[in-house]
């Protein structure tokens, strides 16, 4: 249905595992590199609490023209399964839309599917061809972004604010970051929003690998998300989140990294990324006492 009211319907396939599509949908890190629906849009978070009743606040901007202003509400978050959030749409303090978005995740085979629905109702002028086109290139986005996003999770049994001051420490950080064998040499450190860290890591051999951690989101003992850089200033090359979510007494820890191009992606998992990175997870773990 068109004018002022439309419901809308959108499907894609995923390569992906349904656990990585759901932390690619609903980690504000990723959101912002797969929601903008071309390269002259980028998005920045403003707010951003990813649990029912949480909101979520965001501006899309466009050189040359005035920001457009999303805000969001979650109304329910199954892990894995299901989605609903509201969103209002205004520019220059004008509520251009209003719309109920639902989405179902299931696992196909070894990948993945969602289905959207999105309840439009366009308040300043008819939003639904300029929705249609936004969610399907966001959509195609994501898409590409899941299949280059990588996951690494523990269960460390220590209370979440412990799990949460080792990593927030700029004194106990260095001390576990990295793989077995692995040190790191400190340059500058400072673990605020909007701070930095400037490092090297040593390997066993002695190699140097020069890193640059740029923060954005600290939300305390919930999640942290950071830009990866080669080196200080360097080019970029993934930007990643950590969640810290209580599980009874012990924390679970969830490291996700969105590479910058899929052959980072591939070149990182063939040097053994992954296995590395649980080896990180598990010297955190013997830094509060939990291994």
């Amino acid at each position: 249905m068109s004018g002022r009211f439309a419901t809308l319907t959108f499907e894609r396939q995923f390569a992906a595992p349904v656990t990585t599509l759901w932390e690619a949908w609903t980690a504000p890190a990723a959101r912002a590199v797969w929601a903008p629906p071309s390269p002259l849009v980028t998005v920045e978070f403003l707010e951003a609490d990813t649990r029912v009743g949480g909101r979520e606040v965001s501006l899309c901007k466009v050189e040359g023209f005035p920001d457009t202003r999303c805000e969001a509400g979650w109304l329910e978050l199954q892990r894995a399964a299901c989605s609903v959030n509201y969103e209002v749409i205004s520019t220059e303090g004008v509520t251009q839309s209003a719309a109920l978005i639902t989405a179902d995740f299931s696992s196909v085979g070894e990948g993945s599917r969602v289905i959207m629905t999105v309840q439009l109702s366009s308040l300043a002028e008819d939003m639904e061809d300029g929705y249609r086109e936004g969610f399907g290139a966001g959509l195609d986005n994501l898409v590409a972004v899941s299949e280059r996003t990588m996951l690494l999770s523990r269960v460390i049994e220590a209370p979440r604010n412990i799990v949460w001051g080792a990593w927030l420490n700029p004194e106990s950080l260095p001390k576990w970051w990295g793989p077995d064998g692995f040190t790191c040499r400190t340059r500058r450190i400072d673990l605020r929003a909007g701070g930095e860290w400037v490092f090297d890591m040593i390997g066993p051999d002695g190699t140097v690998y020069p890193n640059h951690h740029i923060y954005g989101d600290v939300k305390t003992e919930d999640r942290i998300s950071y830009t990866l850089l080669w080196g200080e200033n360097g080019p970029k090359h993934a930007d990643a989140w950590v969640s810290f979510e209580n599980q009874g007494g012990a924390t679970k820890v969830t490291l996700g990294m969105v590479f910058s191009t899929a052959a980072e992606f591939q070149q990182a998992k063939g040097f053994g990324a992954v296995e590395l990175g649980q080896q990180t997870l598990g010297k955190l773990a013997r830094s509060v006492g939990a291994a």
